[in-house]
C-alpha cells in the first residue's frame, strides 16, 4: 500500500493521521511548521494527549504528497494548499464551510485549482479527540465517482470507524457547512439561559433550513437526514467540544466576539461561514442562519434576533 498524505496537523489532521495509521497505512503528516518539534515528541500540540504512531512521518516539505491526499485545513486556507501542490491525483478534502469571496464548497474550490483530481469529502459527526482515541465513529464518504468513495473506505475504515459512501456531495457539503452557523445559534440559546426546549427547537428549525438549501443547490433532501446532516448538526449543537456551539455558547453570555476570537488558536468555521452561507443560498428561506449572520456582524443583539425568530408569522410545519 502506497503512503498516505494528510496536510494539516491541526486537531482534526492528526486524529485522521493516527486512524490512518491505525488502519494499516503509511502516513506522511504536513504541518505549515514546528515539523522537528511533533516529530521530536510524537505529539501535535493542536491535540495534545494523543501518541503519533511510528508509520506517521512528519514534515513541512508541502511538496511530498503523491497518491491520494488528505486536506485537513480550515475552508478559507484550502485554495492556497491545494495551489501549494505540485501535483495530486486522488484528493480527500475535510473542510466544512464555504469560501468568502467566491462563496465555492471545498470540493468546488478543488475543482477551481486541481481540476484533472479525483476528489471526495470526508464529512459527518467526528470529534478528533474521540477518532484519535479509537473511540467507536461514523462518517460519510461523499463522491460522484464511485470508486473513489470504495478507495477511501478502504485506506481509513477500521472496525471502530465506520464509513459511508454516498453519492451526492452537494448534500454532504451543505451538510458540513451549515451545522457550523446553527451550532452558534444553539450556544447562544443555551448561553442566555433560555432552556433545553429553545435548544431543541432550534435544532429542529435549523435542519429544516439546511434542508431548504441543500435541494435548492442540488443536493437531495435524504442526506440531509444522514450522518453528513442531521447527524454532524445534533453533534455540533450539542457537544462541549465543539468550537461553533461553544462560541456561542460565550455570545449567549454577553461575551464580545472579538474576545472570544482572541482567546482561540483553532478556527472557529461558522463565524466566516454565515455571511457566505447566506450569499450561495440565493433567496432561500433562512431565518435562522440570517439572525446568526446579523449577530456575528454587530446588526443586532441576541435579544433581538430571537425577538425577530420568535415574531415570525404562524403556519404549519
Amino acid at each position: 500500500m502506497s503512503e498516505l498524505s494528510i496536510l494539516g496537523a491541526g486537531a482534526w489532521g492528526t486524529a485522521l493521521a493516527i486512524q490512518a495509521a491505525r488502519a494499516g497505512n503509511d502516513v506522511v503528516l504536513w504541518t505549515r511548521g514546528g515539523a522537528e518539534a511533533i516529530a521530536a515528541s510524537r505529539e501535535s500540540p493542536r491535540l495534545p494527549g494523543h501518541r503519533l504512531p511510528e508509520p506517521v512521518r512528519v514534515t513541512d516539505d508541502i511538496s511530498v504528497p503523491s497518491g491520494m491526499v488528505i486536506v485537513a485545513v480550515p475552508t478559507q486556507s484550502l485554495r492556497a494548499v491545494l495551489d501549494a501542490l505540485r501535483t495530486v491525483r486522488e484528493l480527500v478534502i475535510c473542510a466544512k464551510g464555504i469560501e468568502t469571496g467566491t462563496l465555492r464548497l471545498p470540493l468546488e474550490i478543488a475543482a477551481d485549482v486541481r481540476p484533472g483530481a479525483v476528489a471526495a469529502v470526508l464529512t459527518g459527526p467526528n470529534f478528533a479527540h474521540e477518532i484519535a482515541s479509537g473511540q467507536p465513529a461514523a462518517a460519510v464518504v461523499a463522491s460522484l465517482d464511485q470508486a473513489m468513495r470504495e478507495a477511501v473506505t478502504a485506506r481509513l475504515a477500521t472496525p471502530t470507524f465506520r464509513l459511508y459512501g454516498s453519492d451526492d456531495p452537494v448534500g454532504a457539503q451543505i451538510g458540513g457547512a451549515a451545522k457550523n452557523v446553527i451550532a452558534i445559534a444553539a450556544g447562544a440559546v443555551t448561553g442566555a439561559g433560555l432552556g433545553e426546549n429553545a435548544r431543541a427547537a432550534l435544532i429542529t428549525r435549523g435542519l429544516a433550513e439546511l434542508a431548504r438549501l441543500t435541494v435548492a443547490l442540488g443536493g437531495r433532501a435524504e442526506t440531509v437526514m444522514g450522518l453528513s446532516g442531521l447527524g454532524d448538526l445534533l453533534l455540533t449543537c450539542t457537544g462541549a467540544a465543539s468550537r461553533n456551539y461553544s462560541l456561542g455558547l460565550a455570545l449567549g453570555r454577553g461575551e464580545s466576539l472579538e474576545a472570544i476570537l482572541a482567546a482561540r488558536r483553532a478556527v472557529t468555521e461558522g463565524v466566516a461561514t454565515a455571511p457566505a452561507l447566506l450569499a450561495r443560498a440565493q433567496g432561500v428561506d433562512m431565518p435562522i442562519c440570517e439572525a446568526v449572520a446579523a449577530l456575528l456582524a454587530g446588526r443586532t443583539t441576541l435579544r433581538e434576533a430571537i425577538a425577530a425568530l420568535l415574531a415570525r408569522p404562524r403556519r404549519d410545519e
